[in-house]
């Protein structure tokens, strides 16, 4: 019997199961009629800090990645440099995202492109990679993917002070990051030998991401935000941003003894 196919019942009001809430209600902090898709019930987005929350998590990521054929063993575990987040209703686990700073030790991108992450590292640039992503395509997974980036941007650029960060997508998926997030290509496609399937490296300025939210987010759909084009319309808007970064400082501070650098952006 495959042990990761079997995915308890969540209970997201229960912060020892994911972790603390960051945004207990995402749709609170959307402007009205901010999504096209017509009602929604709304969802958290947690700090997967538990080791309940990191175990939820890996069953989503295991889930999607055994459907998409790239192996279902992969695990998340407890690491300063990694920062994991889930979306999350009270009965269903829609989505999860692990932010991973560089370190010593490098990234899991570094096993297929290290030559091309080491020239951004050399030029001065600080690195972070987007990995362990995983959405549940059948619950507005625009707006879940928006809402979890958003929040690893403000880990990534405000907390760990990152310039750069890197993802590896499949041959099928570059186009979407292309398009809707503003990633760019850094290397030709490779296999990437932990999932046992081709991937290209794809790139974001932070600084990028910073302005196009500002420009962009909490716009959304009603507002006329062009979220065929852009998923920038689903993250939130500057006033709500603000009050999330707190939050997230404070949930830095906590876990890390506040040994980290902040990098406070206009």
């Amino acid at each position: 019997m495959n042990k990761t196919a079997a995915m308890p019942r969540p209970n997201c009001a229960n912060p020892h199961y994911y972790g603390p809430a960051i945004v207990p209600d995402v749709l609170a902090k959307l402007p009205p009629g901010c999504t096209s898709t017509g009602p929604l019930t709304s969802f958290g987005i947690h700090l997967a800090n538990t080791e309940a929350g990191r175990q939820s998590a890996a069953r989503l990521v295991n889930k999607m990645y055994r459907w998409r054929g790239y192996g279902d063993q992969h695990a998340l575990e407890a690491h300063p440099h990694h920062v994991t987040l889930t979306a999350a209703e009270p009965e269903q686990l829609l989505g999860t995202v692990t932010l991973r700073t560089d370190s010593a030790n490098g990234m899991l991108a570094d096993a297929t492109f290290k030559e091309v992450i080491d020239a951004y590292r050399r030029s001065g640039a600080r690195v972070c990679e987007v990995t362990k992503l995983a959405i549940d395509p059948l619950a507005h997974p625009k707006l879940a993917l928006a809402t979890l980036v958003h929040i690893i941007y403000l880990y990534a650029y405000k907390i760990y002070a990152c310039t750069d960060m890197f993802i590896e997508v499949n041959p099928r998926h570059k186009r979407f990051y292309e398009e809707m997030l503003g990633f760019e290509p850094a290397a030709e496609v490779r296999n990437n030998a932990r999932v046992n399937a081709p991937a290209h490296l794809l790139r974001i300025s932070l600084d990028f991401m910073g302005a196009q939210i500002a420009r962009l987010g909490g716009t959304g759909a009603a507002a006329g935000g062009d979220t065929r084009r852009s998923l920038y319309p689903y993250f939130f808007c500057r006033s709500a941003e603000a009050g999330i970064l707190s939050l997230v400082n404070s949930l830095s501070e906590a876990s890390a003894g506040g040994a980290y650098e902040q990098r406070w952006a206009a």
